[in-house]
């Protein structure tokens, strides 16, 4: 080593003395710390929820996203946790999450009304710390708006939750954040199930108001993830027809509130007339 640059690393070495132990020495990085998403099927592929790292999950509307989130939020609100939700769109159901097991005295709710109003607010929400999970839902607001968000938004999102141990978790139709995101979930509906749809007593007494809707099978595929390291000399291969994805999986989600019988009606609303 030249005479200059020994000299100069040692200098250094001492003005940081006591502060880092070793400047010169790269430092292996630890593993993400996990939170559970309540779906057995989907932690298994992804690992879970990592703290310190924005989570983006996208699909089209009615895919599976909101019952993911209320999966997410009872799982951390079980833990004695304090969440926060940035509703962009006023479109957050209380009652739906309370019957998903999400203790809303643990939940503080962020009612906005445009994309800009979430920002703000998720970005105060890091900055003071605090809480086990921040979500921002723009499920609802159009593709087109949330298009227009820079990207320096999201990596300045994506800054400010690095090395603490807060879980940043965007929901939105369109991928957005992209390589600012740890974790990138595609959910897409795949088939629907419904509640009444037979009955055992054919005769015409009985009158089903209506098919409920009971659960669907949803589908959920990774499409980017700092924790799994990707085989790139397959990247360029097509995927053979029929071969399940390692990187993709199917699971139920169910109505916890929706019965399948008919039990539920009275009586006098089972034998009534339709006509």
């Amino acid at each position: 080593m030249h005479p200059k640059s020994a000299a100069l690393r040692l200098h250094v070495e001492s003005a940081l003395a006591g502060r880092v132990a070793s400047p010169f020495r790269l430092s292996e990085p630890s593993p993400p710390c996990t939170v559970t998403t309540g779906i057995p099927a989907l932690d298994e592929i992804s690992g879970g929820l990592p703290r310190g790292g924005l989570t983006e999950i996208y699909g089209s509307p009615c895919s599976g996203k909101t019952s993911l989130l209320q999966s997410a939020l009872a799982t951390c609100t079980a833990n004695s946790e304090v969440c926060a939700l940035v509703d962009a769109r006023d479109s957050f159901d209380p009652g739906c999450a309370q019957s998903a097991g999400v203790f809303l005295h643990r939940l503080l709710w962020i009612r906005c009304k445009n994309p800009e109003q979430a920002l703000r607010s998720a970005d105060v929400l890091l900055h003071g710390g605090g809480l086990g999970l921040v979500a921002m839902d723009l499920s609802e607001v159009p593709a087109r708006l949330v298009r227009q968000i820079p990207l320096s938004v999201w990596f300045r999102l994506r800054r400010t939750v690095e090395n603490t141990s807060t879980i940043l978790l965007v929901l939105s139709r369109e991928s957005n954040a992209k390589t600012c995101a740890s974790l990138v979930l595609h959910i897409k509906k795949e088939s629907a199930a419904w509640s009444l749809r037979e009955h055992p007593n054919r005769s015409g007494v009985f009158h089903t108001p209506a098919c409920l809707f009971d659960g669907c099978t949803t589908a959920a595929e990774i499409i980017r993830s700092s924790a799994i390291r990707r085989n790139l000399h397959s990247l360029d291969h097509p995927t053979v027809p029929g071969r399940t994805s390692r990187d993709l999986v199917r699971f139920d989600l169910r109505s916890t509130h929706v019965r399948g019988d008919a039990s539920f009606l009275s009586e006098k609303e089972r034998k009534k007339d339709p006509g």
